[in-house]
């Protein structure tokens, strides 16, 4: 095989979906990782360019060294490949299920062709790692006896502590939910990754010395005036769950639920726990309001609860099949995007906005229609069509993925936030960014923060990679 002319000689391959009608039937995860052979044709598309943009920062926050594991799989040296992709990334079995994949818009070759799989390649390379054995606690040889306290264990957290653990320091993760993974574990549904993923890097990080402490919520059960004088330091990796409120009539009738709380008691269901006061969308009319991931979570997991229907709004207008001129490659442009939760059936609405929620008191307060207006975007703004009707949907559970404003304020961000620290003016708490000098540190000593807690909302790549710095941080703070 001609590497040189791989990107001629093989097609980009599609990823290998159940179908739709089995898939609905169940949770379980439905993509099939590449298989040796296939994997070896995918990564001989890799041009090997001279500047590849693929791993820069806006192609991989995590800073993933795409080339050199491709070409690795090519030649057949998948535990050299792994080497490789567990260098700059502590999670690949993670982003290869989860990630959207900026690498792939910001690959050369897609600027005249279809860019190379890199995403069904990582996920080959972990997959084959964990079945041959080859994924190994990485215990410190020597340790500082510096006790790190991390709050939350998302992305961001569980990366932060291991790479602490890794340079000998002894990491603490505070879980206020009674599992380890936050919104991996809760928000995403085992459709997409299923939980065992998370189990088997716990029990890695476990014997690399990372303590786990999960139902603890910090700021509630314990202060952190007491963290701080039982560790050396303090990261804040708490995520941003901050919903965005529609801010309009009837939002607190009954059957209008913001996403998280829909995905977070669907996960809970099928880990097999007993649910009090359930969302179930079983023979329901179901309506959708925000058209990002967490939406089309919701659709996903909608479907396979057997809803009667769903509509999916969204405010934007229905974005171009192609890269608009102001989003030249590489950047990740803005182009329609069609879900594996949106084949599985959903009407899509877009430049809608919802204007009432209405819902009748002898029927409990229990939400009946939605009221929306048809909208068009002016520059920044999105006006009102005047020449068009308001228009009602029959609605028996309404699920609001508006996006998060940022992290959540009460409890342990007032207690700090009376100390000093200080939040910017997106609502995120305000820490610097750079290679070193002091970046990840907060206004207060000692006190640090990473992930989406300090940039807002975002995604999974840039919440290891931000982990992963912060370790570095604490670590050279240490020395």
């Amino acid at each position: 095989m001609d590497k040189i002319r791989g990107f001629l000689e093989y097609e980009r391959s599609k990823p290998d979906y159940e179908q739709v009608q089995s898939r609905v039937r169940h949770f379980h995860e439905f993509e099939k990782t590449l298989i040796d052979t296939e994997a070896t044709g995918q990564a001989a598309r890799c041009m090997d360019c001279g500047v590849p943009f693929c791993h820069s920062e806006m192609g991989c926050p995590v800073d993933n060294l795409i080339p050199t594991f491709n070409d690795l799989v090519f030649q057949g040296h998948w535990r050299d490949a792994l080497e490789c992709l567990h260098s700059t990334n502590n999670f690949p079995e993670f982003t290869g299920r989860l990630c959207p994949a900026p690498c792939e818009t910001a690959c050369v070759l897609g600027i005249g062709d279809l860019p190379v799989n890199i995403k069904m390649l990582e996920r080959a390379i972990i997959d084959h790692g964990f079945e041959e054995g080859w994924v190994e606690p990485r215990p410190a040889k020597i340790l500082s006896g510096k006790k790190v306290a991390v709050v939350g264990s998302g992305p961001a957290g569980l990366s932060c502590a291991q790479q602490l653990a890794r340079m000998g320091h002894i990491p603490t993760v505070f879980e206020r939910e009674d599992r380890i993974g936050g919104l991996l574990r809760y928000g995403i549904p085992d459709f997409k990754m299923e939980k065992w993923h998370i189990d088997q890097r716990i029990e890695q990080m476990r014997q690399e010395g990372v303590i786990f402490k999960t139902s603890i919520h910090v700021g509630r059960d314990i202060s952190t005036e007491s963290l701080l004088k039982e560790f050396d330091s303090l990261v804040l990796a708490i995520g941003a769950e901050e919903p965005i409120p529609l801010n309009i009539q009837g939002e607190n009738l009954k059957g209008v639920h913001y996403a998280m709380e829909y995905l977070i008691q669907a996960n809970r269901r099928v880990a097999g726990e007993s649910i009090k006061n359930p969302i179930h969308a079983e023979g329901k009319d179901v309506i959708i309001i925000g058209g990002g991931d967490t939406g089309s979570d919701c659709i996903g997991t909608a479907n396979r609860q057997k809803a009667k229907s769903i509509i999916n709004i969204g405010r934007s207008p229905r974005p171009p099949e192609q890269r608009s001129p102001h989003q030249p490659w590489p950047l990740y442009p803005d182009i329609f995007y069609t879900s594996t939760s949106h084949e599985e059936g959903v009407e899509r609405c877009f430049a809608i906005r919802p204007l009432e929620i209405l819902g009748k008191k002898h029927k409990n307060n229990n939400v009946e229609h939605l009221k929306v207006a048809r909208v068009e975007k002016k520059g920044d703004r999105f006006e009102d069509i005047s020449a068009s009707e308001s228009l009602s949907w029959k609605a028996d559970l309404i699920f609001i993925a508006t996006g998060y404003s940022g992290p959540i304020r009460k409890g342990l961000l007032e207690e700090l936030e009376s100390k000093g620290l200080e939040i910017d003016s997106h609502g995120n708490i305000k820490a610097s960014f750079g290679v070193l000098n002091g970046s990840f540190r907060t206004s207060l000593d000692r006190v640090y923060t990473c992930g989406d807690s300090r940039r807002g909302q975002s995604l999974i790549v840039w919440a290891i990679s931000e982990g992963r710095k912060c370790a570095e941080q604490i670590h050279a703070d240490f020395s």
